[in-house]
């Protein structure tokens, strides 16, 4: 696994900032069933989309981290080497892929998303590329086999309940040698506010409730795809760290940008001291000097590719027409022979 630290710096907010850690990896095709579980509660997340695109201009300034991860999606959209007609951008949001793709990427694009509020946020605003806007839950997909040319998803899967399913769905309406690129959130996605709310509801309560939804491990992601009947795939991951002020406008930009918790069991309140306990834990723990807080968003891209036959296979076993020992051997004869010299 290659390993790649960086660092970034953006001025979205005066507080705000960001820090990177990159790694990349393969991951071998292997095939199984996928079976579903329900976690997540379907219509409170679409509530929660709904409620967060009301305040226009709020919901606006909290684009910073799709916006980001969209840029990145489409830096590695550029790199397959053709022109596309038509792409899906599945739980495309208020609309973040379409701010960083132009007619020389495609010529439209299909916004879906499960919340039509959010759908149409930023209808008015015109762009380079023909958009239509569908309302479609990523567990259901309305899309005919062999249909789609390229399947993009934004910050969006980590809310599927059969994520497997769903990734079947996307498969199975590519064309042949089609390709799907997706980020979501990964296992280690705010684990600072995880580890605050168990370590305060303990204290005060004497239990913990699911408070930061449950995510999917990087290193089963490769497992999911091949499962999917994606070939070719590839995993990198970016840890995302953002500075706020304090846990609390961190959970406010989390709520206006929809993303608060829709797990099944969770729990409906919060005390107050609760939630001030995990506040002074989370800057006790974490807290930087200049005494804002980090908060880090695991992001995992990858790509799969439909199986076609025009895609590169490895050769069958024992097919090899030259022999490595002898190249070896032969190369460190003429070593020796150039150092007797």
């Amino acid at each position: 696994m290659l390993q790649k630290t960086f660092s970034l710096n953006r001025s979205i907010f005066s507080v705000k900032s960001f820090s990177c850690i990159k790694k990349y990896s393969t991951a071998a095709n292997q095939q199984q069933k996928p079976s579903a579980f329900m976690v997540f509660n379907r219509e409170t997340k679409r509530i929660q989309r709904d409620r967060s695109s009301i305040d226009i201009e709020e919901s606006r300034k909290v684009d910073y981290l799709k916006d980001e991860i969209a840029y990145r999606m489409v830096d590695r959209l550029l790199d397959i080497k053709r022109k596309f007609n038509t792409i899906v951008d599945l739980g495309s949001g208020c609309g973040h892929i379409i701010k960083h793709v132009d007619k020389d990427v495609m010529k439209k694009l299909i916004m879906c998303d499960i919340s039509s509020k959010m759908l149409e946020r930023d209808k008015d605003i015109n762009y380079e590329v023909d958009v239509e806007r569908i309302v479609v839950d990523e567990e259901l997909l309305p899309f005919d086999d062999n249909s789609l040319e390229a399947v993009l998803s934004n910050l969006s899967l980590h809310w599927v309940n059969d994520l497997p399913g769903a990734m079947i769905q996307i498969r199975k309406s590519l064309k042949p040698d089609g390709v799907f690129i997706a980020s979501i959130l990964g296992g280690d996605t705010l684990f600072e506010l995880r580890t605050s709310f168990q370590l305060a509801e303990s204290e005060r309560e004497g239990g913990i409730s699911p408070r930061v939804s449950p995510m999917t491990n990087t290193r089963d992601i490769g497992s999911l795809l091949s499962r999917a009947g994606f070939n070719l795939t590839t995993i990198d991951t970016d840890d995302i760290v953002v500075n706020y002020p304090s846990m609390f406008e961190l959970i406010q930009d989390l709520r206006s940008m929809g993303e608060s918790n829709a797990v099944l069991t969770r729990r409906p309140f919060l005390k107050r001291d609760t939630l001030l306990s995990a506040s002074a834990i989370y800057k006790e723990l974490y807290g930087n000097p200049d005494g804002s807080v980090p908060a880090t968003f695991q992001i995992i891209y990858m790509i799969g590719w439909k199986p076609d036959v025009s895609q590169p296979k490895p050769l069958s076993r024992g097919s090899g027409q030259v022999s490595l020992k002898e190249t070896l051997k032969g190369g460190d004869g003429k070593s020796n022979k150039s150092n007797d010299n």
